[in-house]
């Protein structure tokens, strides 16, 4: 397991002048690990970045034993994570991995399927999160807010259905590390990644972020896991049915994700050291 003690000087190097005291006081104030350590963020990312995917999951797992989880989406590329979960958790060394779904009412009825289809095979520890107003208020009281071109209420429904849900789930499941499918070539965003960042009071680790998306075709060839139905109809990517488009061969990607208004449903916004969104 990587050695990450804290180290006073953690990033504050890099920080604008005036920010490196606020910095290094909210990275002391993050989750510690198992043995009460501190994250040395530096540290950490360079004994990360030389591991494979899997490799950078078992680390979490020790580090942060029962308090280590995993997102998912059960989206094109979902399968990966999962199987790597499975495979972890078969070891029976540490507390089994929970996988945390943000179902938001809205998911295409092929997603619900292939979701069933793969918990039934890789013995998912699943825990299923959902926003506290239903669909049918929610359009009542604010109407279907993807719907009306505007980017302030694409970010109210993404607050309302997936970010609130999630961290609600984070918070009572005590997560101080959450890891997501996320890779670096699919937007701007991502694209800025690390392999370890805090977002919103937590670590948040992301194991395939160098990957391609021949990367990801080639594991799910060599573990034989299924692919989402709707990926044979030419989505790279899928999230809500409102959403999410196939490839047109002029727009690919997340590109085709919120009507093209965003690429980011919040999820992964750290906001000022994890405050907002």
């Amino acid at each position: 397991m990587v050695s990450i003690p804290v180290t006073a000087s953690t990033t504050a190097s890099t920080s604008p002048a005036g920010g490196a005291a606020d910095l290094n006081a909210a990275l002391e104030a993050l989750p510690r690990d198992r043995h009460g350590a501190a994250i040395d963020l530096d540290a950490a990312r360079a004994g990360l970045d030389p591991l494979d995917a899997i490799g950078r999951m078992r680390w979490a797992q020790e580090a942060f034993a029962g308090h280590f989880a995993v997102t998912t989406s059960f989206g094109i590329q979902s399968a990966v994570m999962l199987h790597m979960v499975s495979a972890l958790d078969g070891s029976g060394a540490w507390p089994a991995i929970p996988v945390l779904w943000v179902d938001t009412g809205y998911l295409p009825p092929e997603t619900y399927r292939y979701a069933d289809q793969l918990c039934d095979r890789l013995k998912l520890d699943l825990q299923v999160l959902q926003a506290d107003m239903s669909p049918a208020r929610m359009e009542a009281l604010h109407g279907r807010l993807w719907e009306t071109g505007a980017p302030e209420d694409m970010r109210t429904y993404n607050r309302i259905r997936k970010v609130e849900p999630l961290d609600r789930g984070l918070e009572r499941l005590q997560v101080h590390c959450w890891a997501s499918g996320v890779r670096a070539r699919q937007t701007d965003h991502r694209g800025a990644m690390n392999c370890l960042d805090p977002v919103r009071q937590r670590w948040s680790l992301r194991p395939l972020l160098t990957w391609s998306r021949r990367d990801v075709y080639y594991y799910m060839q060599e573990h034989d896991l299924p692919q989402h139905p709707l990926f044979e109809q030419g989505y790279s990517t899928v999230g809500d049915w409102h959403t999410s488009a196939p490839d047109d061969g002029t727009t690919n990607g997340r590109a085709t994700r919120f009507g093209g208004l965003q690429q980011e449903c919040g999820i992964h916004l750290p906001g000022l050291m994890g405050e907002g969104i």
